[in-house]
């Protein structure tokens, strides 16, 4: 296994902590504050967070969802309907019209699939799916034992998943800000030559530099706090320039109370 990669899913915030902005104002209570100069910085400056209990909230959702007594699931909540992201939807269809119908994706971070569940409904016309999630062990582990099936994957690195499903896209929605170094992953997967890139509720600053933040969750939601990265929009899109078109730009759910919004875009290989 690439060290360097399980070190990157190892950093990874739990899914629950991470994707707490779910509209265009922010939840209340949750704000960013803070520019530290380096990750063990903003970690002392954090509380953490209980990622047993995590877990397990999200498997009881997940599994309702799963077996049709819920319609939807995000981070451990039930919601009576399903928040599309269309346009990472739009991407999806139209990538798999380019591969004659059929889609086969890896989903970094994906917890127990929910984006996979979200948009199940429109995954079914297709005549073929192939659904793989990188995530943390725990999280694989449950995934493995309650969700995998003949669509649904479940794998503890990238290599791993590439060997075995040859994907040709990857989907990571709101994972960037909250690992250790999201530009190793980045370099890693524009080295890994994927045909196409959905990139989703990725907080970028319109002018300056990266800046690296602790992000503060109320108890009313999850009482925990952890370092969270805003990116230069810049510096962000110059990693793809050399090797991929940018296909599309868009605004994302998501608003902090710093001077930032949050993007998505969908990226298509260039031929050399």
């Amino acid at each position: 296994m690439n060290e360097k990669i399980k070190h990157l899913l190892l950093s990874c915030v739990p899914p629950v902590v991470m994707r707490l902005l779910r509209s265009k104002m922010p939840p209340k209570g949750v704000y960013w504050s803070g520019d530290y100069g380096s990750w063990e910085e903003a970690r002392q400056a954090s509380k953490g967070y209980d990622d047993a209990l995590i877990l397990d909230r999200i498997k009881t959702a997940a599994l309702k969802v799963k077996k049709g007594e819920a319609v939807a699931e995000r981070d451990g909540f039930l919601f009576d309907e399903i928040q599309y992201a269309w346009p990472v939807l739009a991407g999806l269809m139209w990538i798999a019209a380019q591969s004659q119908g059929e889609l086969n994706l890896l989903d970094f971070g994906g917890s127990l699939g929910t984006s996979y569940f979200h948009n199940r409904s429109f995954l079914q016309a297709l005549p073929k799916v192939r659904w793989s999630i990188v995530e943390q062990k725990p999280f694989v582990e449950v995934g493995k034992k309650y969700f995998e099936d003949h669509e649904l994957f479940f794998y503890y690195d990238l290599e791993t998943c590439i060997k075995e499903q040859s994907p040709n896209t990857i989907l990571i929605s709101s994972v960037l800000p909250y690992l250790q170094n999201p530009y190793g992953l980045l370099d890693e997967v524009v080295s890994n030559n994927f045909e196409f890139i959905i990139l989703d509720r990725t907080p970028l600053l319109q002018s300056g530099k990266d800046r690296l933040t602790v992000q503060v969750v109320p108890p009313e939601i999850y009482s925990s706090s952890y370092p969270s990265w805003f990116f230069s929009k810049t510096n962000f899109y110059n990693i793809f320039k050399e090797k991929y078109n940018l296909i599309a730009r868009f605004e994302s759910i998501g608003k902090a109370n710093l001077e930032a919004i949050f993007e998505g875009c969908i990226l298509k290989r260039k031929k050399l």
